[in-house]
């Protein structure tokens, strides 16, 4: 464990240090006392420790300075509560979190298994040459699920794509008004597909085919992007905007069709 988290005294002493850094030379005892849960005697008790052991200097005027050697102290410290935090996540909370899985086939409890992203979807099995691997915390049937700990490896998932399809509204024709060769040839992909819109909805019956989402359309495909599944959305022109912005702000790969016949 890191030196400042192994009592009380050098774990103030370490966010006193920090406040004097981040506000010298003015430091508000009260404000820091506050933030620490302790008194403000306490929090100046506290500096004048740090003052005589030469980590801040002082012109007797209520004016802190955090020294050379102070820096270094905090640099290192610093360093230490990172070292520990990556002992944390890395080499312990690894080894307790549990992911859940779908066993493609019969696995025993205590047995390190493959794992795969397919569809979205985390699958575990026996199949040798995938990096990613996992403890399975208990037996499993095939088509069960199935916990998974202690991973190692990485698990190898290709970002979805969505394709915006833009109809128009009704008051400019709507449905009626729409290259339903071109939609039936990106309905062909067989991809996962939503609507926004009535005059979308309209669109994809005339085309023979029914949403697999029609609420909460804009959130599947980000959802469905995010784990590698493409998504087609047709929309109507004026939730268009909206829906761009959602997805430049995740960061998502999108082609956007104007499906308006000429």
């Amino acid at each position: 464990m890191a030196n400042v988290l192994q009592s009380k005294r050098e774990s103030s002493r370490f966010q006193i240090l920090v406040e004097i850094a981040a506000h010298q030379p003015n430091l508000r005892q009260k404000e820091v006392a506050e933030s620490l849960g302790v008194t403000p005697q306490a929090i100046s008790e506290y500096i004048k420790e740090l003052v005589a052991d030469g980590l801040v200097s002082t012109d007797g005027r209520m004016r802190y300075n955090i020294t050379k050697e102070g820096v270094e102290w905090l640099l290192e410290s610093a360093a230490e509560l990172k070292r520990y935090a990556r002992v944390v996540m890395e080499d312990i909370i690894s080894h307790v979190s549990v992911w859940t899985a779908l066993a493609e086939i019969d696995l025993v409890e205590g047995e390190r298994v493959s794992l795969e992203m397919r569809g979205g979807l985390l699958y575990a099995n026996k199949n040798a040459g995938v990096e990613a691997s996992g403890v399975a915390i208990s037996s499993a049937k095939a088509g069960e699920d199935i916990g998974i700990s202690d991973l190692r490896g990485l698990i190898s998932l290709e970002e979805g794509r969505v394709t915006v399809c833009k109809v128009p509204r009704v008051q400019l024709g709507g449905s009626r008004k729409v290259d339903q060769k071109h939609l039936r040839e990106l309905l062909n992909q067989e991809i996962k597909v939503g609507a926004l819109g009535i005059e979308a909805l309209v669109t994809l019956r005339k085309a023979g085919r029914e949403p697999d989402v029609l609420f909460g359309a804009k959130e599947s495909a980000v959802e469905s992007a995010h784990h590698g599944v493409s998504m087609l959305v047709v929309s109507v022109d004026e939730q268009v905007p909206s829906l761009l912005n959602r997805l430049e702000s995740e960061g998502l790969k999108y082609e956007l069709i104007d499906l308006t016949a000429g």
